[in-house]
């Protein structure tokens, strides 16, 4: 069966207000579908990396059938923002044309709390599993980055992960790095079944599934300046990692059950 990482692409056409946490100035915005979203912006703090990771974060969830708001790419017109009376907020706008992505907004949820809700040791499992697996450092205590929507347990904000990518020296020793900071993770207390997920997991991230995710990372997001290798050379490294990172997960799981 083959699974579908297409993302739809909307038009940004109202900015509505800025949203403080982080640093990256997310905002909520509506597109010309009539949906509000929760936009990520190519001329934040960490540029178009944070939305690959967000974007390849993200599409690993999808595969693993968790649940996590629709992400789409978001088109914003150079004319938008100029009005803003902001100068921070118009700088944004304005290093930010072009295509950005966004989350389905989730209207009434709220914010994922320890002391209130318990989750399963199954889904604790796999949360922890995929953090470790994209080396997210963003779900602790302090930052949760969970939402409760209908009673149901939805993940947000995955622009933390493969932070690898931020230096790009020694992916394939990042790759096979286990992750100590799991070990602040808000689920791991839950999380006792990571070895019945982690081959779970594995069987359902095959070679052309990743390939599948990371393929949709768009060419325009690799233009990097810092860089020696080619937008695909940059494309075949984060393939690479994430194939490498899968096939020595026993080092991550094993972390994370020390850690438990």
């Amino acid at each position: 069966m083959k699974n579908n990482f297409d993302l739809r692409t909307v038009n940004v056409m109202r900015y509505i207000t800025p949203l403080r946490e982080g640093g990256s100035l997310p905002a909520l915005a509506e597109a010309d579908d009539d949906f509000k979203y929760v936009l990520k912006f190519r001329g934040a703090g960490h540029g178009v990396k944070a939305l690959i990771a967000e974007l390849v974060g993200g599409q690993i969830a999808k595969a693993l059938k968790l649940q996590l708001p629709e992400l789409v790419f978001a088109n914003l017109d150079e004319a938008f923002g100029r009005t803003e009376a902001d100068e921070e907020i118009q700088d944004l706008l304005q290093g930010s044309q072009g295509l950005n992505l966004a989350l389905h907004f989730l209207s009434g949820a709220i914010t994922f709390d320890p002391a209130v809700t318990t989750v399963d040791a199954k889904l604790a499992s796999q949360i922890v599993w995929l953090d470790a697996y994209i080396t997210n450092v963003d779900r602790t205590f302090k930052n949760t980055n969970m939402l409760i929507w209908h009673k149901e347990l939805w993940l947000i904000d995955h622009g933390a992960c493969l932070y690898f990518h931020h230096s790009w020296n020694n992916w394939e020793q990042h790759a096979k790095s286990p992750f100590a900071l799991i070990k602040d993770h808000v689920l791991l207390p839950q999380a006792s079944l990571l070895k019945e997920v982690d081959a779970e997991f594995k069987a359902i991230l095959t070679p052309e599934i990743l390939e599948e995710i990371v393929n949709t990372i768009p060419l325009d997001w690799l233009q990097w300046e810092d860089a020696d290798e080619t937008p695909e050379g940059l494309r075949n490294v984060y393939l690479q990692f994430l194939k490498t990172r899968l096939e020595n997960s026993e080092i991550f799981v094993n972390q994370a059950q020390n850690a438990r």
